[in-house]
């Protein structure tokens, strides 16, 4: 039994230690896979319906090949993040985080400048690059390093995770990019109450973070345009205030709304709904996406759809929970908070129960940096979670 034993060891110790691994078939989470590919599916379906509908009426807002173009140089990711060994990425995150922090530091000499927001530097590959989004991730990976041996038994231990986050918050803020940086809070809470963080102190933190939003409209501190958002938004609940601003500051609020209300239970059909046809809702392929899924679906079908997404966060959260390892556990755990916090903004944004904010809605919108990041997010957390990693830590002991 001992020199059986030793032979394991001895194979083990063989097993090369580089950037990839093999993977243990059998413990990869197949459906998940399966279950996200349908959801991507079902994306591609509606970008290629809107842009069929564009080319019957002879408008070129929505590009089918386009967004092919970025998916292709996506998807890959998927599969470079299922090889990467969770010992290699635990070895270079800080690398990570320093490069995704370089990068958000470029944006504003190197940026190209969108829609009073600079957040976007230009690259040969087939679409502009935004570190915001590659940022969350890099995030991600070394909050699990911090994590994976800090129990925040003690108020100094929440430092270092806090400043990690605050700092890209900040920097991603500044661009100005509001919606992007709040995504970062509920990730960042989320990963910390996992950690053993306590629920009291994550709650006080969430009491300040609201208390911080309702200080900066009230007193201004946000810009211009985001300021107009909220009062839009706060302005929505009433309809009568709605259908007057509908050619106004409620314009993309109006006909959010307007798109998921004519879907009703059975839907319009395929590239048969007023978002698609007409073409006024804005962001429509991006943004937006989740209005024409509504509308052409139909509140059932719609119902369904949402029950697959959040079947998917789920399941990359149960599947994060029966890792042993703890870093492992918190970088896939990671990314079903961030699946969640896009899921739960985006649709909130587009039924109304959120101020306006540009965020996309993963797997389905287009956005070359949002695929990008998706796919490699995806991607790793499938894969480490496929992985052996031996844990000494008392976490792996527990039943």
């Amino acid at each position: 039994m001992r020199n059986a034993a030793r032979r394991d060891w001895s194979a083990r110790r063989a097993v090369p230690r580089g950037l990839l691994h093999g993977l243990r078939l059998n413990h990869f989470p197949f459906g998940l896979l399966l279950l996200a590919l349908g959801l991507f599916a079902v994306g591609l379906t509606f970008i290629h319906s809107m842009a069929s509908v564009d080319e019957l009426f002879q408008r070129d807002e929505v590009s089918f090949d386009s967004h092919v173009k970025k998916v292709v140089v996506a998807l890959p990711m998927l599969v470079l993040g299922a090889l990467v060994r969770p010992r290699f990425l635990r070895k270079h995150a800080w690398t990570l985080y320093a490069v995704a922090i370089v990068m958000l530091l470029l944006v504003p000499l190197v940026g190209e400048e969108r829609n009073n927001a600079r957040r976007w530097i230009p690259t040969p590959i087939g679409f502009d690059l935004q570190p915001s989004e590659l940022a969350k991730l890099a995030l991600i990976v070394v909050l699990a390093r911090v994590l994976h041996r800090n129990r925040l038994a003690r108020l100094r231990d929440w430092v270092k995770p806090a400043a990690l986050a605050l700092l890209p918050m900040v920097l991603v803020a500044a661009q100005p990019d509001l919606g992007t940086a709040m995504t970062i809070v509920p990730v960042t809470l989320g990963m910390l109450y996992l950690a053993g963080g306590s629920g009291r102190l994550i709650s006080v933190t969430v009491g300040i973070v609201v208390l911080v939003g309702l200080s900066a409209w009230k007193f201004e501190w946000v810009q211009d345009y985001q300021l107009r958002r909220i009062e839009t938004w706060a302005a929505s609940f009433d309809s009568g205030a709605l259908v007057e601003g509908r050619n106004g500051p409620a314009f993309h609020v109006y006909h959010a709304r307007v798109s998921i209300g004519n879907g009703g239970l059975e839907g319009t059909g395929l590239g048969e709904g007023v978002s698609s046809r007409a073409g006024h809702l804005p962001e429509r392929e991006s943004d937006s996406i989740f209005c024409v899924v509504a509308e052409e679906l139909g509140f059932a079908r719609t119902t369904l759809f949402l029950a697959c997404y959040a079947a998917l966060i789920a399941g990359l959260l149960r599947t994060a929970a029966g890792i042993r390892e703890r870093f492992t556990r918190f970088v896939v755990a990671g990314v079903g908070l961030y699946f969640a916090a896009h899921f739960f903004v985006n649709v909130g944004v587009n039924l109304g129960l959120v101020p306006m904010t540009g965020l996309t809605l993963p797997l389905l919108s287009t956005g070359g940096s949002s695929l990008l990041t998706t796919f490699l997010a995806l991607g790793l957390a499938l894969g480490l979670a496929a992985q052996e990693e031996p844990s000494l830590d008392e976490d792996a002991f527990r039943a």
